[in-house]
């Protein structure tokens, strides 16, 4: 007898039956499109123990690798415990929301690409179907770990509904270089099917005909969104890391409306999705390389062809985004900080679900205080977590700033019951997740000509900025030490940018112009990116910057 675990809730399994059969009788709902045949590549669960004791990998499993299986090829064997989780995890902390974006953008005037002339429906004024019933459309972030969707009436511009999920492209990999890799050694288009039936699930349930859905607009960076539209990204993922659509555009073989940016464009039918099969399906442009088309959403949510100030826009994550400027002039870079940031390569690291570690306090006698997300027992720790968990050990002298333990230790335990612990070896991720970060910052502010303290606003962009702890941020120097006044934690900036391109052609039309202005730094070509990375490794505040390089 196994003890199976699935998202949580715990059966007694009996060799015979599949996960996904399990799954059912537990009320857990396991995305599927083929109703256990093997065959849609959906019904994938992450198994996080216990992997021994489940069957042989499948002819229809060859290309999963790891700790992934298809719940519906797969059956335990032997007795003892196995735990696992679908990819679609519903207490996932995901930020959805932007907040303390300029005034600006509250008075967006509604015009949307998709409008009604009696029962036709047009598109750009060309007709793509009648009817008399609503019009919908969809705003989209395609984040390398999670995926948000708001459903707009464009009649009314009101948000009809949203819905949230992990990444389910994860079986490829944590990192856009992994998936890339994935992509290129697998034929298919794999990454791209089995995100387009997570997101026709999401779709469906949606209170709305999905045939009424007549537009999207999709932004996520260049690997995210390229895969979604079926594009190859192998070039990405090669120096100079350029997406197809920035070669045909430098080759002068874009034509049509895109032929003076990188944007895309295509159908719900092409891009296997339940919308209506006419509806256009718009990928926002990328700005360069690595620096993908949410970076630019952000430009657009926070104003920046209209801002007089210089403004920061940092966007931490597995690949941080910077865009430094204003509407005169504009630089932007991507630092491949890695998954340290995410959970990701870390002993006990986890993602932003309940039981992750958010908050860490050591008080005057040594002892951890954990703040959990969802307040339950600690299962892991998460980067929020993380930052305020180095923050705190050298607050306290437990750690010095090259991020060695001043005691001699190799690793500390933050939770002994569940064997929850930090290593010197997390400390080495971290720091080279928060050396890449720290090192584009001075290239982009030295490129500029600009001292951190001539920052108007540094917003901090997406669910990771969000969260953290500013103080332990800057102690760490993670961020740069600005005036706490002038640090704008923003959330999710992205979709707030793609909802705006969704209702408004002209704030659209403005997005594309923006994107073609903005100057790309190459991190690696800067003459001493090493030494700011370097320096960035260590954990010290980031004062002032180094002086400037012409």
């Amino acid at each position: 007898m196994t003890a199976l675990t699935i998202n949580g809730q715990t059966v007694e399994a009996l060799p015979g039956p599949s996960l996904f059969d399990y799954a059912e009788g537990l009320g857990v709902q396991v995305p599927t499109s083929c109703r256990k045949q093997g065959k849609c590549k959906e019904c994938m669960v992450e198994v996080v123990e216990g992997m021994e004791h489940l069957s042989e990998l499948t002819e229809e499993e060859r290309h999963l690798k790891g700790k992934f299986r298809l719940s519906c090829r797969t059956s335990v064997t032997g007795s003892g415990a196995v735990r696992c989780h679908t990819m679609r995890r519903g207490n996932m902390r995901i930020e959805r929301r932007a907040l303390g974006l300029p005034a600006g953008n509250g008075a967006l005037k509604l015009d949307p690409a998709v409008t009604r002339s009696g029962d036709r429906i047009l598109i750009d004024g060309e007709e793509v179907a009648r009817s008399a019933g609503p019009i919908y459309g969809i705003a989209m972030d395609l984040g390398t770990t999670t995926v948000v969707l708001r459903l707009f009436n464009l009649e009314t511009g009101e948000i009809a509904a949203e819905a949230s999920f992990e990444n389910p492209q994860r079986f490829g990999g944590s990192d856009v270089m992994a998936r890339i890799q994935y992509d290129s050694d697998n034929r298919g288009k794999l990454l791209m099917r089995t995100l387009a039936g997570y997101l026709s699930h999401a779709i469906e349930a949606f209170p709305v005909d999905p045939r009424t859905i007549y537009e999207m607009v999709v932004v996520g960076n260049s690997t995210m969104r390229d895969l979604f539209f079926g594009l190859s990204v192998y070039t990405i993922g090669q120096s100079p890391y350029r997406s197809i659509t920035e070669i045909e555009m430098a080759e002068g073989k874009r034509t049509g409306v895109h032929s003076a940016d990188t944007s895309l464009t295509s159908t719900g039918r092409r891009c296997l999705l339940p919308i209506h099969p006419n509806a256009r399906v718009y990928g926002g442009p990328i700005i360069s390389g690595h620096v993908g088309a949410d970076a630019a959403a952000c430009m657009l949510a926070v104003d920046l062809a209209h801002e007089e100030r210089p403004v920061a826009i940092m966007d931490i994550g597995t690949n941080t985004e910077l865009i430094v400027g204003n509407r005169r002039r504009i630089l932007a870079a991507s630092c491949p900080a890695g998954p340290a940031f995410e959970g990701g390569a870390i002993a006990c690291g986890m993602p932003a679900l309940d039981g992750a570690i958010e908050d860490v306090v050591i008080d005057s006698a040594g002892a951890f205080h954990l703040g959990v997300i969802g307040g339950g027992a600690p299962e892991g720790i998460c980067g929020s977590g993380l930052v305020a968990l180095m923050s705190e050990l050298i607050r306290t002298g437990r750690m010095n700033d090259l991020g060695r333990f001043e005691d001699g230790e190799h690793r500390i335990t933050l939770d002994a019951e569940r064997g929850i612990y930090f290593t010197e070896s997390d400390v080495n991720e971290l720091a080279q997740a928060k050396g890449a970060n720290v090192a584009g910052l001075h290239v982009v502010f030295s490129q500029y000509g600009l001292d951190f303290d001539d920052i108007g606003a540094f917003y901090l962009g997406g669910g990771f900025g969000r969260h953290l702890s500013v103080e332990a941020s800057q102690r760490i120097g993670l961020i740069p030490n600005v005036a706490k006044s002038r640090i704008v934690q923003v959330g999710n900036a992205a979709i707030e940018g793609a909802s705006i391109a969704l209702l408004s052609k002209a704030r659209r039309h403005e997005l594309e112009e923006l994107v073609r202005r903005v100057e790309h730094c190459r991190l690696e070509t800067h003459p001493r990116f090493f030494d700011f990375f370097v320096e960035g490794c260590q954990f010290k505040p980031v004062e002032s910057m180094p002086q400037v390089i012409a």
